[in-house]
């Protein structure tokens, strides 16, 4: 049986008008590193073993915490990246194999991804809800979601 897909919204980072420098590498805040800590708390309970992200920094700092504490390295995609749509995250359900995959996106992936296993005729447990340290548990069968569960850890 292959293993869950845990979709995980990027924990709060500053303020998108405060920052000076490039939206990408935007940081998280201190709210958004406690985030960063209960999702590797809730998710190093999974048998987890790949982890990949959006290269945006804020995507990456919400996971590194979980690859430190599993012993994985984080992997980085321009597929999981803001405005990247939602094929990079079809392409990972359609693929996925033993173990849990922890992908970590963007609001506006996400909300994708939602709509899409809706129309696909996925049993979503809340109303596309995707606040930010947020996770969805896909789970699948022949490559194909046929359940979601909502997820805020901290």
């Amino acid at each position: 049986m292959p293993g869950a897909i845990h979709l995980v919204r990027h924990a709060k980072a500053g303020s998108r008008r405060a920052w000076q420098g490039p939206d990408a590498e935007r940081p998280l805040t201190p709210a958004g590193k406690r985030q960063a800590e209960a999702i590797a708390n809730f998710l190093a309970r999974k048998p987890v073993s790949r982890i990949v992200s959006s290269p945006f920094l804020r995507c990456r700092l919400t996971v590194e915490p979980l690859g430190a504490k599993v012993g994985i390295p984080v992997e980085t995609d321009d597929r999981l990246a803001e405005g990247a749509g939602i094929d990079g995250v079809r392409a990972f359900i359609s693929t996925a194999g033993r173990g849990d995959l922890v992908l970590c996106s963007h609001g506006d992936v996400i909300g994708g991804v939602l709509e899409w296993l809706e129309r696909e005729g996925a049993e979503l447990d809340q109303p596309r809800r995707m606040e930010k340290g947020s996770v969805w548990t896909l789970e699948t069968r022949k490559g194909r979601v046929v359940r979601a569960r909502y997820h805020l850890p901290a």
